[in-house]
This record gives structure tokens, C-alpha cells and sequence, in this order.
């Protein structure tokens, strides 16, 4: 807890935030611990993972509890397939096989707010986002790839700059709706703080990394 403490102060003392949610979201982090992905590594369902209980846990559990629980889920061709209570929809962003995932980290799964659902749906159609506030989206079982200044490059580690591919482990996203207040943040992902990702696309976006980001790609992580 204490290295997200040190972050905020770092953050807001040298006034790299004029973000009053975000500032908000950082405080949110350190107040969860570290261990909020680890706590999602509990109660995976037996059985066939496409059947809809194993995507109701792999999906709901990219967010924490007190979201992800009652959140509505999606399966793998974005039916409903589990209702839920809060305005929170988690989903998985890759296409499922129709064998099912193996793992969590390979449906690329994450839980969005109501403001997120438009940036989420316009990235999936190849549309313009427009938002009408701010989104926030969970991402805590990572992602399996992208090229951090190409959209659509998920998973093509071959095809990106080797310098500018990154691997996440879990993590928060602020989809802004004025790119324009992020633009002070740095691009650089191997600090441990946050940072932009598709800068100059209609996809630009901060991730803010959590415990255990950097579990996928070592070789990135602060030195």
C-alpha cells in the first residue's frame, strides 16, 4: 500500500493531475492494497470454459468484487448472460474459441462503467468514441499485448515495435472524454506510473497500473 501512497503524492505533489477523478482513482487503489488480482485467482468453476458459469467468473473477476459481483456480464458473442445490478457490463475483448478461453488473461477481459460502454463499443466497431463524461475500465486480469502507439495491434507482438509492445498485467484505464486533459502524462510504461496508451488516436487512453503489472513482461518493469 505504502508504494501507492508514495505514487499519489508523487502524482499530485508535482502536479502532474489536474484530474480531480483520477486523483480520486489513485486514492481508490491504495485504499483496495495490493492484493486485489491475487484475490481473483480464487473459486474458478470446473468444467468447459464456454459454458456461461466459467465466463461469469473469468469476466466478473477483471474488476474488483464490490464491481465486479454485481456487474452484468457478456459472453464471447456479447449476449447477455448474466443481468446484473449496478451499471457496470464486463465482457471479454478478444473472440473466444469455440473450445473457450484457457485462461482469464486470454479473453482480455474488463468491467466498464456506463460512461466507458461508448469508447468500448466504438473501439469494437472501428467508430469515433463519444463519450459524455469520463470511463473507467478494469482490467485486473491484464491483457494479452498491444503495440502501446497502435490500436488493434492486440496480440501481434511480432508486428510491433519490440521497444513499444506491452504485455499488461492488472490495471485501471480512465477513457477520457477530452483527450486533452491527459496530455501532460507521459507515454513511457516502465516507470510503474500512470501513463497513455494510443496517444494520438481517437483510442487514447491513461492506464494505471496495479499490483503485479508488470507480471507478463519483467523485462519492463521499474529498474
Amino acid at each position: 500500500m505504502k508504494r501507492y501512497t508514495d505514487l499519489i503524492k508523487l502524482i499530485i505533489g508535482g502536479k502532474m493531475i489536474k484530474n480531480l477523478s483520477l486523483a480520486l482513482a489513485l486514492l481508490s487503489l491504495a485504499s483496495c492494497g495490493a492484493n486485489m488480482d491475487d484475490s481473483k485467482n480464487n473459486g474458478e468453476p470446473d468444467g468447459s470454459h464456454a459454458s456461461a458459469e466459467w465466463q461469469i467468473w473469468a469476466y466478473s473477476t477483471a474488476a474488483p468484487d464490490f464491481i465486479g459481483d454485481f456487474a452484468t456480464v457478456k459472453d464471447g458473442n456479447g449476449k447477455v448472460i448474466r443481468e446484473g445490478s449496478n451499471s457496470w457490463v464486463c465482457l471479454a475483448f478478444n473472440p473466444m474459441p469455440e473450445e473457450g478461453f484457457n485462461t482469464p488473461h486470454d479473453a482480455n477481459p474488463a468491467c466498464g462503467d456506463a460512461a466507458s460502454l461508448a469508447w468500448v463499443d466504438a473501439y469494437m466497431s472501428n467508430t469515433i468514441p463519444e463519450m459524455k463524461s469520463d470511463g473507467w475500465l478494469w482490467m485486473l486480469h491484464g491483457d494479452t499485448g498491444v503495440d502501446n502507439f497502435r490500436a488493434y495491434s492486440e496480440g501481434d507482438r511480432e508486428g510491433s515495435n519490440p521497444i513499444h509492445f506491452i504485455e499488461s498485467g492488472p490495471h485501471l484505464m480512465l477513457l477520457p472524454k477530452d483527450p486533452k486533459t491527459i496530455d501532460t502524462q507521459t507515454t513511457d510504461f516502465d516507470t510503474g506510473a500512470p501513463y497513455v496508451m494510443f496517444k494520438d488516436s481517437p483510442y487514447v487512453h491513461l492506464m494505471i497500473p496495479t499490483e503485479n503489472y508488470y507480471d507478463y513482461q519483467p523485462e519492463s518493469s521499474p529498474k
